[in-house]
């Protein structure tokens, strides 16, 4: 950062400090403090600033603007339309991801306490909050991008923050095609399946575009079926029309009016779907899914994290084991064969690029239940 640079950044600090005091000294005094906060910092700017260009008092407005009601410094990377994720470790530590790189960033937070402002500017409109008492929180913004932030004692270097973008726009199967991600026999493959009312379960690693394929599979699903979807946070861009999309819910600071996706899916099997789609398998839910799979809910489609289509039905049968129902784990494996049927599975490369390497067929196998590739690449 050049001197210049950093001397409008110390006069902001002074200008939004100064700014605060009169506004809380107003509101002590019973005279109002909600009027334009705009005109309030042009006037503050005005009188602190005179001597300064217009174009570097038109700066200053807006920085203090962006620190007393924006996301402070992380506003110039949200502006950026190619930043995918931002991830905060720590005032002084900022990284992005770009074209599926990570890079650093030379933005920073003045202090904790300035990071800790900026959450709260993000955490406020959702009803959500952080602290001590739950200093752990996963939400989605209005934008369907998700955010997730920890802080100390469990973030131990500082609080931690995560902002993941999805903006209104997915990629559809076209568009993966062109990019590389499915091959043509790859997208015939899977129109044929969706269309054909095959189950599919999406695996791969954290950042590997498993959403993004998942949405995109679902444009084959034909424009007059209902459609419920089921998520922690509602990602899924869905183009047909009869969609429902239900939202896990976590508990209040008390303990209390949490709703799993498995209470989500068990009531989807009540409102009437033609398809259900699951944003991600990931607990005991996976029982309730192979058991509607296997009654008559066919054509679902779901995610999983897993590092091969094998693994991916290794890990289905674990998460359908911890539901505890004590059904023996011959029953589940029976189940998974009955229920899916098709297993795509996305890496992502070291340049960044996502790429389906391999769809499986779930076959039956000496074992119990296996996986036969009749797909792949790269």
């Amino acid at each position: 950062m050049d001197v210049d640079a950093r001397h409008a950044e110390e006069l902001a600090a002074q200008l939004r400090a100064e700014l605060v005091e009169r506004r809380r000294t107003e509101a002590a005094a019973g005279r109002s403090a909600d009027g334009d906060l705009e005109d309030a910092v042009r006037v503050l700017v005005d009188e602190r600033a005179a001597i300064l260009p217009s174009p570097v008092r038109a700066g200053l407005r807006a920085r203090i603007l962006r620190d007393t009601v924006g996301l402070g410094p992380l506003e110039q990377l949200l502006d950026d339309p190619e930043v995918e994720e931002v991830m905060v470790n720590g005032p002084a530590e900022v990284y992005v991801e770009r074209r599926g790189r990570v890079e650093t960033t030379d933005v920073h937070f003045a202090d904790e306490t300035e990071l800790r402002n900026a959450i709260d500017r993000i955490l406020a409109p959702l009803g959500r909050r952080v602290d001590e008492l739950s200093p752990m929180v996963d939400a989605r913004l209005e934008d369907g991008s998700r955010v997730n932030v920890v802080i100390p004692p469990l973030a131990v270097d500082g609080p931690a923050l995560s902002i993941r973008r999805f903006g209104a726009a997915r990629p559809g199967p076209g568009e993966l095609l062109e990019l590389g991600t499915l091959s043509a026999r790859m997208h015939e493959m899977l129109e044929q399946a969706v269309v054909g009312r095959r189950s599919i379960l999406v695996s791969g690693g954290t950042g590997s575009g498993k959403t993004t394929m998942l949405n995109a599979l679902s444009s084959f699903i034909g424009p007059h079926e209902r459609v419920v979807t089921i998520e922690d946070a509602a990602e899924l861009r869905l183009r047909q029309r009869h969609v429902v999309r239900l939202e896990s819910r976590p508990p209040s600071v008390e303990g209390r009016g949490e709703v799993t996706i498995r209470d989500l899916l068990r009531n989807a099997l009540r409102m009437r779907p033609d398809r259900i789609i699951i944003g991600e398998v990931r607990g005991p839910e996976a029982l309730d899914l192979l058991t509607a799979l296997n009654t008559g809910h066919d054509g679902a489609l779901s995610t999983v994290h897993a590092n091969s289509p094998e693994d991916a039905l290794r890990r289905l049968e674990t998460l359908a084991l911890m539901a505890g129902v004590g059904l023996p784990h011959e029953a589940i494996r029976e189940q998974v064969l009955r229920g899916v049927d098709l297993v795509a599975h996305l890496e992502r490369r070291s340049d960044g690029t996502r790429l389906v390497t391999e769809i499986a067929e779930v076959v039956r196998a000496a074992g119990g239940v296996a996986v036969r590739a009749i797909a792949a690449q790269g």
